[in-house]
């Protein structure tokens, strides 16, 4: 079950119609898991500064299960989310930082228990 928090000092008009959805559907594709399962948050209009500068930046937080626990597979899911990011939002690389976090079974609760047991 992957969680996508997209943050954004870019103010909610320039953040694309839709771009929750289709950071879903690019995040479900790009971690391999099935959409359903995926849930995305954008906070756009943050107070946000990265290296120092105010300039239009993002910080995406990828976490899930078994699937973002190794520089392998981070390197790769690092170089197609920043493939979407920057055609989504026109930002350079370097304004995007990504920070990955894997999650145990134990770690998710869903209908009245934690994912371990569904």
């Amino acid at each position: 079950m992957p969680f996508v928090e997209l943050d954004t000092n870019l103010p909610a008009n320039r953040v694309p119609a839709g771009l929750e959805k289709r950071l879903c559907s690019a995040t479900a594709a790009i971690l391999g898991k099935p959409e359903e399962r995926v849930s995305v948050t954008v906070r756009p209009g943050l107070a946000m500064t990265l290296g120092g500068t105010a300039e239009p930046c993002v910080q995406l937080m990828v976490s899930s299960i078994g699937v973002v626990g190794t520089a392998e597979q981070n390197r790769e899911h690092s170089a197609r989310f920043f493939e979407f990011l920057t055609k989504e939002l026109a930002l350079g690389q370097d304004r995007i930082v990504i920070r990955f976090y894997p999650l145990d079974s134990w770690q998710i609760g869903k209908k009245g228990t934690v994912m371990t047991f569904l």
